[in-house]
């Protein structure tokens, strides 16, 4: 049966009749394709050139090797993705990982056409990072003070100091790179449970006052949903413009991309995610990792969103990838059906 719940109260309002449930289903269909309608593919088409492909081998068992990361970080550069973050400037005994950040950084520095992004907790992995010439710095800090704590060790405000000396080292650089910052459980925390809308744009506006090039709205733990989404992002809009933000979403809960869809409609075309699905945070109990970037393609294409990335090769690199991981949990959707007959 269909139920219809009242907006602001939640609270049940009517049951309806198959008639009727038809005649709603179809309204409902109409308005969102009519919203479709009004998006400029134009716009779409240009700004998902620059999509985010998240290379999150963070927190899986396998410690790839240095030649396996480069021969992974040159095919899919080859695939037309135009940025990827590539490595961490972080301390290896919390993250081994990324052993060989420093020449995983200049090998990516090597390739044409690529923006190569790296991630940092800190003033010293930004230092080091600018050093080695990274053409942008993903800085990340959480909404959530028992998450900030976890990942960074740092209450939020001494991370939103921390940002403010990194912009200022970059600002006397002779050679810049942009800065982005990512506000971690923007949404809900698993360590304190629904995170403030207020707290996060008090964030965004402290981040926006200090200069940053992008803000990332990132849902770590996935309590985002088409809903909320929306509606905090429509508020980040409203302080510090389209152009400047990035979405970030995990599929924990399986509304990662429904969460696409609501951004879609608002006007934000760049999105961070993963091959396969591979990732997470160990400091996030539960977390699972970014969209997948196979499904989040096949999405775009199947609304007629141009992304200049060819599904066919990206599903074959990904049993490439895949072979590098015969232990881990991937989660792509794509991947494992494969496309429609006639896609």
């Amino acid at each position: 049966d269909l139920l219809i719940f009242h907006k602001e109260t939640n609270k049940e309002a009517k049951n309806f009749s198959t008639g009727e449930q038809k005649i709603i289903i179809m309204s409902i269909i109409f308005s969102y394709l009519n919203t479709l309608e009004k998006i400029k593919y134009d716009k779409i088409l240009f700004l998902l050139d620059d999509i985010f492909s998240y290379l999150d081998s963070r927190f899986i068992k396998n410690i790839l090797s240095t030649e396996k990361k480069i021969k992974w970080l040159n095919k899919q550069s080859l695939l037309n993705f135009k940025e990827i973050e590539v490595t961490s400037f972080v301390p290896k005994k919390v993250v081994p990982q990324f052993f060989d950040a420093k020449i995983i950084l200049n090998e990516a520095n090597k390739i044409s056409n690529l923006t190569s992004s790296v991630l940092v907790p800190n003033l010293f992995g930004a230092k080091k990072a600018l050093e080695l010439n990274a053409q942008k710095i993903n800085y990340v800090l959480s909404a959530s003070e028992s998450h900030n704590k976890a990942n960074v060790n740092k209450d939020v405000n001494s991370s939103i100091n921390e940002l403010n000396e990194i912009i200022n080292y970059n600002n006397n650089l002779e050679k810049k790179s942009s800065i982005s910052v990512a506000i971690s459980t923007s949404f809900g925390c698993s360590i304190e449970g629904k995170v403030s809308p207020n707290k996060v744009l008090n964030i965004v506006e402290k981040v926006t006052h200090l200069g940053v090039d992008e803000i990332n709205i990132a849902d770590t733990v996935g309590y985002g949903n088409p809903y909320n989404v929306k509606y905090l992002f429509k508020h980040v809009i409203e302080i510090a413009g389209k152009d400047k933000i990035f979405a970030h979403f995990h599929d924990t809960r399986g509304l990662g991309l429904a969460n696409v869809i609501a951004v879609l409609e608002l006007g934000i075309f760049k999105f961070d995610s993963s091959l396969c699905g591979l990732g997470g945070c160990p400091f996030a109990p539960g977390a699972s990792g970014n969209i997948p970037t196979e499904d989040l393609i096949y999405l775009l294409k199947s609304l007629g969103i141009h992304t200049g990335i060819n599904l066919h090769s990206l599903l074959d690199f990904c049993k490439f990838v895949k072979d590098w991981f015969p232990n881990e949990k991937l989660e792509g959707k794509l991947s494992k059906a494969g496309l429609p007959v006639g896609f």
